[in-house]
């Protein structure tokens, strides 16, 4: 298996989340050495939540699976590129298609496109 750098922030790698069909980047986030084991043997995308501490398989509780199509790895061997195939239409836990759903305008942010499914209805913790 390849061999993550995970010392450079303390048992982390970043992801870059993309839609393996269009490129859209999708989300960002991280992976301990156990998500990546787990992402790379059952080829769904696994992350690590910093803020849960703990393993978060994408679409387990929503349903807006990733299944990963290819990984790439950055020259330093730190950061991973996920290209996914995004079932359920969304990424965003806000509900959106993709995490980067607002633009800066005039020192704004705007919102671009519309929820693919309401959060409140989807985690009602």
């Amino acid at each position: 298996m390849v061999s993550l750098d995970f010392a450079k922030l303390g048992g982390l790698v970043p992801v870059v989340t993309q839609d393996a069909e269009t490129n859209e980047v999708l989300m960002v986030a991280f992976m301990n050495e156990e998500a990546w084991k787990h992402t790379v043997k059952t080829g769904k995308a696994t992350y690590y939540s910093r803020s849960r501490q703990c393993l978060w398989i994408k679409g387990e509780t929503s349903g807006n699976v990733q299944w990963v199509r290819e990984i790439r790895i950055d020259c330093d061997n730190d950061t991973v590129l996920l290209k996914v195939e995004q079932v359920g239409g969304a990424a965003c836990h806000t509900g959106h298609r993709s995490c980067f759903y607002r633009r800066m305008v005039n020192d704004e942010l705007e919102t671009v496109g519309t929820p693919v499914f309401n959060p409140k209805e989807v985690y009602r913790s």
